[in-house]
């Protein structure tokens, strides 16, 4: 009898011990949890907080920004920006080119005194699509046959230097920089690449304007600029319109970040 009450109360004792113990790790367990949630919720905050969504205020193309409240120029951007969405253009294969492009276009731009944001020209011109267009024109800047070879490029039926990306680069450098000294206005110099100079400044004098942005231009020239800005986006912020940036690219981003930086840091 006695043996069967030790027994009785050994279990008694046993299970106020891990009522206790179970009762002091409850609160640690509930906070180690909360603590585990706030830190997430904070990665995603600040992952947020890295990559924010673009507002019109931020679309800019050569440091010249878009005409703020202006419904029909959004409504223009913003259609743009769908069409080069991935889910309507379906290539991560633009971030590859990008990765092997962009290193030869961007020394030869900044050696002429270009914009960087125009190395998105040649993804627009031939990026997309390939060989060469109805009208004739061709290779990486979609030159014409008489305006390459009128800025240095050989284009007979032995050689064709308009699919040479350095020789064609600093042909489009050429072009780029004498339209500029015509517009003074790095819109009107894309605009002018697309569709001429003759028929830029002729539209100029019709219209008696020359804000790209307030023209009435042809359907393709009129989203010229749009379709710059659209390829720009989709190059920095891939995530934010579907896209998977590609390690070569990722890897061209960062070698240039820590170049920029260690610029700055010798300047200083």
């Amino acid at each position: 009898m006695i043996k069967k009450h030790i027994i009785t109360l050994t279990v008694i004792i046993t299970l106020l011990v891990i009522a206790k113990v179970f009762a002091y790790n409850m609160p640690q367990a509930a906070e180690s949890l909360l603590k585990e949630e706030t830190t997430k919720n904070s990665d995603t905050l600040v992952s947020e907080i890295e990559e924010p969504a673009q507002t019109m205020a931020d679309l800019k193309f050569a440091e010249e920004g878009l005409p703020l409240g202006d419904a029909i120029v959004e409504r223009k951007m913003e259609k743009a920006l769908a069409k080069f969405s991935y889910s309507n253009l379906q290539t991560n294969r633009l971030h590859n080119k990008a990765a092997e492009w962009f290193p030869v276009i961007e020394p030869i731009l900044a050696a002429y005194g270009i914009p960087e944001d125009f190395k998105y020209m040649p993804l627009v011109e031939s990026g997309l699509k390939s060989g060469v267009s109805p009208k004739g024109a061709a290779g990486f800047w979609q030159f014409m046959p008489a305006t390459a070879r009128s800025y240095g490029l050989k284009v007979n039926s032995k050689v064709d230097e308009r699919n040479n990306l350095r020789k064609s680069t600093v042909a489009a450098a050429k072009y780029i920089k004498e339209l500029y000294g015509i517009f003074d206005n790095w819109a009107l110099v894309a605009a002018a690449y697309n569709v001429g100079d003759n028929h830029m400044r002729k539209q100029i004098n019709r219209q008696k304007q020359d804000n790209y942005f307030k023209m009435k231009l042809n359907s393709e020239t009129a989203s010229y600029v749009y379709k710059l800005i659209s390829m720009k986006q989709i190059m920095e912020y891939p995530d934010q319109y579907g896209y998977k940036a590609p390690r070569a690219f990722l890897a061209y981003n960062a070698e240039k970040a820590a170049n920029e930086a260690d610029k700055a840091e010798s300047k200083e």
